[in-house]
């Protein structure tokens, strides 16, 4: 049998351990794609944890954020990093049609990362951005995330929803996977303080009443749950 040809990923060896926050399965698949030859769209970039853990590997990065003051902080970090081919934008991902002609010398995306920034209008622009045969890798929150408070986020998607998503956009879903974590406590108070950082949110838009409600009812757990998909345009 005639040896399998098989793609050079980033031009170094490939990342060992993903950034903060980012599932090591999640992270294995991305660096599995030839990243070396890639143009990489980190959408929803914040900071920049996951462009600037790229940037080694990849031919060029190009992070989209709103957020002004998270982007200073990336392009310093990225700075300091002595990056030359990681770029920063402060642009709506969600009003573009496509992602092409971003900035000076950008073509096109081969690789759309979207790490917890994921909406239908997103999937369906890098529908139109990607040449078949290149990736979308998506983590959303799953449905479950904060189930305890009654109310489902805005952005969340469960399995079904992406699968028609996906599809929709042109994608060939090849990975899709739940991650679970759920705390289990001993104590109302200990519940309470688990949540405290998100206390001043939730009190916002009427989550804290509900998971005090939860916790009074007897319930001692906390939820978060992330949706994982690695799809191919076809």
């Amino acid at each position: 049998m005639a040896p399998v040809d098989r793609p050079t990923v980033g031009r170094d060896s490939a990342p060992t351990a993903p950034p903060a926050g980012v599932s090591p399965r999640f992270w294995s698949l991305v660096c599995a794609e030839p990243l070396g030859q890639s143009n990489v769209l980190d959408v929803g970039t914040g900071t920049g944890r996951v462009a600037r853990a790229l940037a080694p590997h990849a031919r060029r990065v190009l992070g989209l954020d709103r957020d002004a003051a998270a982007l200073t902080e990336a392009r310093h970090l990225a700075a300091a990093a002595g990056l030359t081919n990681v770029e920063f934008l402060d642009l709506d991902a969600e009003t573009l049609s496509s992602y092409q002609a971003l900035a000076p010398g950008w073509e096109r995306p081969d690789l759309v990362v979207a790490h917890l920034c994921v909406s239908d209008r997103i999937v369906d622009t890098a529908g139109r951005s990607l040449a078949p045969g290149h990736v979308l890798a998506v983590v959303a929150f799953h449905g479950d995330q904060w189930k305890e408070t009654g109310r489902r986020s805005r952005f969340a998607y469960d399995e079904d929803h992406a699968r028609r998503v996906l599809a929709d956009g042109g994608f060939a879903i090849e990975h899709l996977w739940v991650e679970r974590d759920v705390q289990e406590f001993a104590s109302v108070e200990e519940a309470l303080a688990a949540a405290i950082g998100l206390a001043e949110k939730w009190r916002a838009d009427g989550r804290w009443f509900r998971y005090v409600k939860f916790l009074e009812g007897g319930g001692r757990t906390l939820t978060r749950a992330h949706l994982h998909v690695i799809a191919r345009k076809t």
